[in-house]
């Protein structure tokens, strides 16, 4: 039995941060960062039937063309993306009443839906790109015994082209789900690595009056490539939700409108438009019947 500081319920049975019951959430979930973000989406559902938020996690779960979905806000952050994941997990796989896990898995299909800053000119502004993995350089993921879900050749190629430095940690490169990025695949959509930091300002290589420990690693990052795949982006929650996904047995994929080109020094005219676009191809991709 599951003891009750390891998994903590609010009085009424939900669980503690998402303040969520079983019967809340639909098998096919979409994940934003920006609580704001979640009537961005809701608002093209014919009927929403439940609501919650407590601090920054808010869900909504309803109905797109007859198809139950739920929308949660995570947050920033791979530590706010350990708190979702274990938390939906526990709705499905754990019997909240006697604590223990159910012998039968259920896979949930989790779907991230953010914006990014494209690191590679090729890939435009307004555009979309698909993580068709994820490099994890947030150290979270280590907790948890990873090895059986990561791709140690690709994490000791990028450490041996970037120099890194180990005592930042191990970085750790998961693939998305197969079965999902097929689903969602189409000419428009490019595929790449998503690298994940645990910070925004140095952990991105942002300088403001703290200097870095390594100044020329955005550039190394620029140009790494694997097996024909570059680093398409920079952010902060892809590779935990790729990571948790594949050890606790569920299917995830995270798709970015791309509203600014690093390289070309561009920003997009109207980056609520490219937003709104993905927005409406993955409602209708999550909707179709498979």
């Amino acid at each position: 039995m599951i003891q009750s500081s390891e998994l903590i319920l609010n009085p009424d049975g939900s669980v503690y941060h998402l303040n969520l019951r079983p019967e809340h959430i639909a098998n096919d979930i979409i994940f934003v960062g920006d609580q704001n973000r979640v009537e961005k989406i809701t608002q093209f559902f014919e009927k929403i039937e439940y609501s919650t938020q407590k601090r920054e996690f808010k869900t909504q779960t309803g109905y797109y063309r007859g198809k139950r979905l739920s929308v949660i806000s995570t947050g920033i952050g791979p530590d706010n993306i350990d708190i979702v994941l274990n938390e939906l997990d526990a709705l499905v796989n754990i019997d909240l009443e006697t604590r223990m896990p159910k012998a039968e898995l259920t896979s949930l299909n989790i779907v991230r839906i953010g914006t990014s800053g494209s690191l590679q000119a090729e890939i435009p502004v307004d555009s979309f790109v698909m993580s068709q993995y994820a490099l994890g350089l947030d150290n979270m993921l280590r907790s948890y015994l990873v090895d059986q879900v990561t791709d140690s050749q690709m994490e000791d190629a990028f450490i041996n082209h970037t120099s890194w430095d180990l005592k930042k940690g191990r970085p750790y490169a998961i693939s998305s789900s197969e079965m999902l990025a097929n689903r969602f695949d189409d000419a428009q959509i490019h595929r790449g690595i998503t690298a994940t930091a645990g910070g925004f300002y140095g952990p991105q290589g942002r300088v403001l009056r703290l200097p870095i420990g390594d100044a020329e690693l955005n550039s190394k990052m620029d140009n790494f490539s694997y097996n024909d795949m570059k680093i398409t982006n920079l952010e902060m929650e892809t590779s935990a939700i790729y990571g948790l996904s594949a050890l606790l047995g569920h299917q995830a994929l995270s798709l970015n409108a791309i509203i600014a080109n690093r390289a070309t020094g561009t920003f997009s005219k109207d980056m609520y438009k490219a937003v709104d676009e993905l927005i409406t191809y993955s409602l209708e991709k999550l909707s179709a019947d498979y």
